[in-house]
């Protein structure tokens, strides 16, 4: 039974969607999937002061989107993320309501990269949505990125002491 469903928010196709699911399993062991409904491209939630879309707007709209027995919920976009407190975020994720976000917009880069990027960051918010906290480990797929540097550095698995703490988390 799927755990997570995975929602694609404007441009982002079923198929990325789709190659999100075995890293999650893998590094979380969490059955994630594409959802059937999709969500247009946000501009409820955007900021024209900042030309940048509002995390928390578009969580709320994604909790209408989910599906009846799936506990959790992500969506995926490809516009620039932002909370009031920061310039720029990766993704979001509120643990209560069981909803997240990401963006692989400041993700992208030349080659593959943005790809590995973008798995560690679904990781990442799923991991916070299975209640999971922000790592100190640079390697951790739960640290929190600031910079494409950050991105760069953390790696597609979790260091030993959140590994220890999904296992708390999932008895």
């Amino acid at each position: 039974m799927k755990e997570l469903q995975l929602i694609a928010v404007g441009d982002i196709t079923v198929q990325f969607l789709k190659e999100l699911e075995a890293p999650i399993h893998q590094v979380l062991g969490v059955v994630a999937g594409p959802g059937k409904l999709h969500m247009a491209m946000p501009a409820f939630a955007f900021n024209k002061d900042r030309a940048q879309y509002h995390t928390t707007s578009i969580m709320r709209r994604l909790l209408t989107l989910k599906e009846t027995g799936v506990p959790l919920v992500l969506g995926v976009a490809d516009v620039d993320l932002f909370q009031p407190d920061s310039n720029f975020v990766y993704g979001e994720a509120d643990r209560e309501a069981h909803v997240g976000v990401m963006s692989i917009f400041r993700l992208k880069g030349e080659g593959e990269a943005w790809k590995r990027r973008a798995f560690v960051e679904a990781v990442h918010q799923a991991g916070h949505l299975v209640g999971l906290s922000f790592c100190e480990d640079a390697r951790c797929a739960m640290y929190l990125a600031t910079t494409i540097t950050d991105a760069d550095r953390r790696q597609l698995h979790l260091c030993n002491n959140c590994r220890n703490e999904l296992t708390k988390l999932r008895r």
